[in-house]
């Protein structure tokens, strides 16, 4: 089975520095350094494209652009590459988001993938007249899976929920293919409405041991609803010809780090509901100090981030062998980003990829053959 590869649309601006934000803390000033217009986000798309990722993930909330409507626009750019487009079921009714949907299938010759995300800050989400707490979220989210995935198969449906309510329900055309629903979470709600609807369960990067238990603990719960779930994970990359370069680039980045945005970002995800939250925080603790977590990984990127805040870090040897050991825990996709993104695509497609191809765990899903680029010293 060949490894997939997903990138990331940076629809809350994209920088040569990390740009911050997510789970309740705004986006950080570098985010206007590459405003995420159209035309920026459809070279990303065009760039992922022919390096051969399959998708590209776009984030939700009031920190970045809507992501229905940016890829929307994006996927008339681009030709082969999926979205993997995140939304939150309480701001959208079932059987309308059924319907986007398909509609959206059949404007992209089926490239919509979808990424539930319940909900982790009870603050963002009543600013979306959301004032359910975390686990009647994700209760809720289970009957909004039950009836989008009753609808893309065609059913009426009827149901009188605890939280939702149709009657009569349908599709006059139904998508196809039907979207694969991706789905994270780290909570006990969050693994039983993974095990019941998801197609691929999504671990933040934590150290392989700390994956490992994941993907055992979906597994067993998936097993007893007799499914048999695939496994992504979402990491930050940077790769580059030798390890001495890309722990340079790590250092770069963490340099530009102003101690005061580190603080006023920890204190703000500090209060985040989001167990997998608290699980990256604690990878760090709010030190600068021992980022490198386990080999090659590394937690800088959470002290000024929300969400996903470890990065793979090293020579394209070292990148590729760390997907190689979480691929071996029974992870098949990986979620990528790094800063900026048009430039680190091109780092990692062209660095990375075309070793594991060599090595027959990846495959170019256009069909061609990457070579693998030469290392090329910097000039003294």
């Amino acid at each position: 089975m060949s490894l997939t590869f997903h990138w990331f649309l940076p629809t809350n601006g994209d920088s040569r520095h990390v740009v911050g934000g997510g789970h309740g803390t705004p986006a950080t000033a570098s985010g206007r350094d590459r405003p995420p217009t159209v035309a920026y986000l459809s070279q990303i798309a065009r760039a992922a494209e022919d390096l051969g990722f399959v998708g590209a993930l776009t984030p939700t909330g009031a920190w970045c652009e809507d992501a229905w409507l940016t890829t929307a626009m994006v996927s008339q750019n681009s030709e082969r590459l999926k979205f993997l487009v995140a939304f939150r079921p309480g701001s959208v009714s079932p059987t309308l988001a059924a319907q986007m949907a398909s509609t959206f299938q059949r404007h992209t010759g089926g490239r919509l993938l979808l990424n539930v995300v319940t909900g982790g800050e009870s603050r963002e989400q009543r600013a979306y007249g959301d004032f359910l707490d975390k686990d009647a979220r994700y209760r809720r989210t289970g009957e909004f899976l039950h009836i989008v995935r009753d609808l893309w198969d065609g059913k009426s449906v009827d149901l009188h929920g605890e939280h939702l309510k149709v009657e009569e329900a349908q599709l006059s055309r139904v998508p196809d293919p039907v979207p694969e629903v991706y789905f994270g979470g780290s909570s006990p709600a969050a693994g039983e409405v993974a095990a019941r609807y998801a197609d691929v369960y999504l671990t933040w990067g934590e150290p392989p041991a700390q994956v490992a238990e994941k993907v055992a603990w979906i597994r067993k719960l998936a097993a007893g609803h007799g499914r048999t779930p695939r496994f992504g994970i979402r990491l930050h990359v940077i790769t580059r010809d030798t390890s001495e370069q890309a722990w340079a680039e790590a250092g770069r980045l963490l340099d530009g780090f102003d101690p005061e945005t580190v603080r006023a970002v920890q204190a703000g995800l500090a209060r985040s509901e989001s167990e997998g939250q608290q699980r990256m925080l604690a990878l760090h603790g709010g030190s600068r100090e021992s980022l490198e977590i386990h080999p090659n990984l590394w937690a800088g990127i959470g002290l000024v981030r929300g969400g996903a805040g470890t990065a793979l870090v090293g020579s394209h040897e070292e990148v590729a062998e760390r997907i190689k050991e979480y691929h071996a825990l029974g992870i098949d996709e990986f979620v990528l980003s790094g800063y900026p993104h048009l430039e680190e695509a091109y780092w990692f497609g062209e660095g990375v990829l075309p070793r594991l191809a060599g090595q027959g765990l990846w495959t170019h899903p256009g069909g061609t053959t990457p070579a693998v680029c030469a290392q090329v010293p910097f000039a003294s």
